[in-house]
Parts: C-alpha cells; structure tokens; sequence
C-alpha cells in the first residue's frame, strides 16, 4: 500500500469549521496565483483522488494553501452505488489523505463508475429499490468507518432511469441519511440538469430533500443540447458559467436551509481566476443576503 509523506500536515486541533461562505474548486493552474495574492476565498476543494501518490507538487501546494484556507475533499472514484464491494486499497489512501490534511469534509457521489477490474471514467445511475438502499447504505457504512467520520453524499445528474426503480430519487437520498446518519451535498445544478432532462419540477425535488441534513452547496455550468425525440437535454459538464435558472434555484435553497457553504465547480473550459472568483462573489452576495 501507498505510503503518503506527511509533509505540511495540519493537526486536527489547526481544523477550522467550514464557513458559510462561498468556495472555489482549486486548479493546479491557478496554486501559484492563490498562494501570490491570497484572494478574500471562503474555503477551496479538491479531487481526493489527484493526490492518491506519495509527494509531488500537488501535495507540496495543496499543503501550503491548506495552512490558509479551510480545505474540503470531494472523491470521484469509490463507487458507493456498485453492485460489488468497495476497493479496500483506494478506501486506505483517502483515510490517509484525510488523515494528512484533516478537511473539514469529505464528500462522494452516489452513483457507480466501476465493475469487477474495470474502472469507468464516468458517474453512472443507479436503480431506485430495496436491494439498491441496503447496498448503498452498507458502503456509506463502511466508508465511515474506515474514514472515522461522517461524509456527505452528493445527488446525481441523470440522464435515464430505471424501469425497475420503486422509489423516487429523493425518497433514497432521505433513506440513505436517515439509516447511516451522513450528510447530504446538495448539487443545485444537478438538481437542475435531473430535473429538466425527466421532466420533473426542479422546486417540488429540492422541497422533498432533508434539507437538514445538507453540509455543503455545489453550483456549476451545464451544456445543452436535444435528445433524439427534440426534447431539450441538459449535460452536467461544468464547463460553462454558472445559468441563471440555477442561481434562481440556489435562492430558493437558501430561503429553505440558510446560509451554507457553497462550493463554485468549473473542471472543464476553466477560464482565468479573476472570471472564477466573480462567481465566487456573486455567491457569496446570496448569502449574505440570506444571512441579513
């Protein structure tokens, strides 16, 4: 097993609580610009699986940018949705990687991207039913167990569902919290996207989530394009600004939840900081908002 260098460790005593702020997913084109100008930013997010290695730069400018900002992990690889167990050697490294930088969160999709050997470089759906509660339940669980704290579960964007599936989506997510006490991460884009592209009411989703299990609010860009019967087709590709319907949509959560920390996601097309952090501010204009 992969041994991590504990260089730049924060102690679990250094962890400051996760703002009511708004944050920004961190760019390794853009750790010099951070630790050059340090930007008035609420806390910054990473990929956990893009420091799985032992040293490197990444871990040399993640562990100074973490000494100044509050630091949360979002994992895109553990399949909590898949019909086979949990890779115990990817579960090790991110225990080890917390471990290191003792984020105030950590946080997974609930979707599945592997199968036996075969790892899918994609976040893929999941059946709505009985079995498919229990099985996801039993790898939340188990992940935190392993990782000796709650995470929180972030709802998916789709595109199909399944002819099988009994329950609706937001009927799982409440299971899956009431049954195994995480949190949830509330996606609003992802609401957004699910919702257009099966035709629901995107207001009705968010009202019949636990709000009061959310933690933490992601906010990204979609693409647009129709499907094959014409009808408009949403892609959660973070590669754009954040629509308007979807700010309109974090209002609406606010009104519900109050202020939480917001994370700003752009992995694709990723403009120059100075574009990020204006959406950064505009986020942090509809909490401030809500707070007064």
């Amino acid at each position: 097993m992969m041994t991590l260098t504990p260089q730049h460790t924060v102690s679990p005593a250094q962890v400051p609580g996760l703002p009511h702020r708004a944050g920004l997913g961190l760019k390794n084109e853009h750790f010099a610009q951070v630790l050059e100008t340090c930007p008035d930013i609420g806390f910054f997010e990473v990929h956990a699986e893009n420091y799985m290695v032992a040293g490197g730069p990444f871990h040399h400018y993640l562990g100074l940018i973490r000494e100044q900002y509050p630091l949360s992990l979002h994992g895109v690889g553990l399949s909590i949705g898949g019909e086979g167990p949990l890779d115990r050697e990817h579960l090790a490294r991110l225990a080890l990687l917390i471990e290191r930088y003792q984020p105030h969160s950590f946080s997974e999709h609930l979707a599945w991207s592997s199968h036996g050997p075969v790892f899918l470089n994609d976040l893929l759906p999941l059946a709505y039913d009985a079995a498919t509660l229990d099985r996801v339940c039993e790898h939340v669980d188990q992940v935190q167990h392993a990782l000796k704290r709650p995470m929180l579960l972030e709802n998916p964007s789709t595109y199909l569902q399944f002819q099988r599936s009994t329950l609706d989506e937001t009927d799982f997510l409440s299971g899956i919290i009431r049954r195994t006490g995480c949190g949830l991460l509330l996606d609003v884009n992802n609401v957004y996207v699910s919702c257009i592209n099966h035709q629901r009411d995107p207001l009705a989703y968010i009202d019949a989530l636990p709000l009061r299990a959310v933690g933490e609010i992601h906010l990204a860009g979609f693409a647009e394009d129709t499907d094959s019967l014409g009808d408009r087709l949403l892609i959660d590709d973070h590669g754009a600004p954040i629509d308007n319907a979807v700010w309109q949509l974090y209002e609406h959560v606010l009104a519900r939840t109050g202020p939480m920390a917001t994370l700003i996601e752009r992995d694709n097309q990723v403009p120059a900081f100075s574009v990020l952090q204006v959406e950064v501010q505009h986020a942090d204009g509809y909490l401030s908002q809500v707070a007064r």
